[in-house]
Formats: C-alpha cells, structure tokens, sequence
C-alpha cells in the first residue's frame, strides 16, 4: 500500500538533510517523491551504475557496501543518492535491502530542480556531503 502524502511529510520531517527545510519544500518533496518496495536481498543501487535517484528509507534497514565492505547501515530517516543527483557520476557504492525495505524515491531530476528553486534543500545537501566527506576522511585517518 502506498504512502500517504502525511506519512510521507512525517518521515521526510525527521530527515536529518532536511531539518533546515521550510514545511513548503518538504511539502514540494513529498509529493515528487514516491515509494518503492524492495525484497530482503535485492539491490537497491548498485556501484559503477549511472544514478538516477535519491532515497530516504521509510522502513527496513540496508547495507552500504563497496569493494564487499560494510561502510554502513541505514534504518528509517537514513538516506542515500545524494551524491549521484549532484554529479550524475556511477554511484560510489552498492545499496542492499537486509530486511524487506521501502523507501521513498526522488528522480534525480526532480531533485535537481528542488535544488534549484529551493536553496535551503541545496545548502542541506551539500551539508550532508561535507559530512560524509569528513567522516570518511577522519576513518581513513585512524
């Protein structure tokens, strides 16, 4: 059953890329955005594939794994594809359903344009990657 335009709203509320965000953007957000379904095991994304999308996991858990290492583990709220809608680059890394998943997708051209008309959005997002940029600096650093 799909999401409702509220249970999306929630979810996209406690998002941590979009606490900066006016109730207008995400509103903007959760009516782009749809959600999809995957099976415990099933590759959400996939590393060296051109990506086309953004996602926010509404329930399950997955893996980020590159090179067959875990780097990480998202549950509800986590997020991922950002990286992608930037630069239009394969993604850096697989995405696996551990549990039965579904997430709510953003083509990256609906992203994009959110970007552009919202720079509140632009400015999260680029938040969020200098983060993980960091994180990922500081772990090669240890």
């Amino acid at each position: 059953m799909s999401m409702t335009r509220k249970e999306k709203l929630a979810l996209l509320r406690g998002v941590e890329l979009f606490s900066g965000v006016t109730a207008r953007a995400l509103g903007v957000i959760a009516n782009a955005a749809v959600d999809v379904s995957y099976p415990a095991g099933q590759y959400i994304v996939r590393q060296g594939q051109v990506g086309t999308g953004f996602y926010v996991v509404a329930s399950g858990r997955v893996r980020v794994v590159r090179g067959g290492r875990v780097l990480e583990r998202l549950g509800p709220g986590g997020f991922f594809g950002e990286l992608s809608v930037i630069d239009q680059a394969p993604r850096a890394a697989h995405v696996i359903a551990e549990d039965p998943t579904t997430c709510l997708a953003l083509a990256s051209w609906d992203f994009a344009r959110l970007m552009e008309r919202h720079p509140k959005i632009a400015l999260a997002v680029l938040r969020a990657v200098a983060r993980r940029l960091r994180a990922a600096t500081d772990h090669a650093r240890h």
